[in-house]
């Protein structure tokens, strides 16, 4: 699927393309309504954080790539399930590998807030 619009036109569907995306994820995906709500509650408490600028956006992308994560996780399984519903051993790998990168995400997520709140509460 070329793009035939350019320019502003272009953008414009591209944010709709991405609206569809989410869209699609959140109605589909329970690991992706469940990290976002996370990712709400933890970005929400970050404001009231005693934090320097650097340390909230450090919390604050290390949220953001758990969400992207889970997003890369989810294309990699749609694809893999639309190549084939059927078991093998090369699909289970894609689908381990992309659920490895959720879960070095949230390994990545936990240290950040866990460094940076311990020297803020210490």
């Amino acid at each position: 699927m070329k793009a035939t619009e350019t320019g502003l036109k272009r953008i414009l569907k591209a944010f709709t393309y991405s609206w569809s995306g989410f869209t699609a994820s959140f109605k589909s995906e329970e690991a992706f309504r469940q990290d976002l709500l996370v990712c709400t509650i933890l970005g929400g408490i970050s404001f009231f954080l005693p934090v320097s600028g650097l340390e909230w956006v450090v919390l604050f992308f290390s949220l953001l790539f758990v969400l992207i994560m889970e997003l890369v996780n989810t294309a990699i399984e749609t694809l893999v399930d639309r190549i084939s519903p059927e078991y093998h051993d090369l699909s289970k790998k894609a689908k381990d590998i992309g659920s490895l990168l959720v879960l070095l995400s949230f390994v990545n997520m936990m240290l950040s807030w866990g460094v940076i709140l311990y020297g803020v509460f210490n």
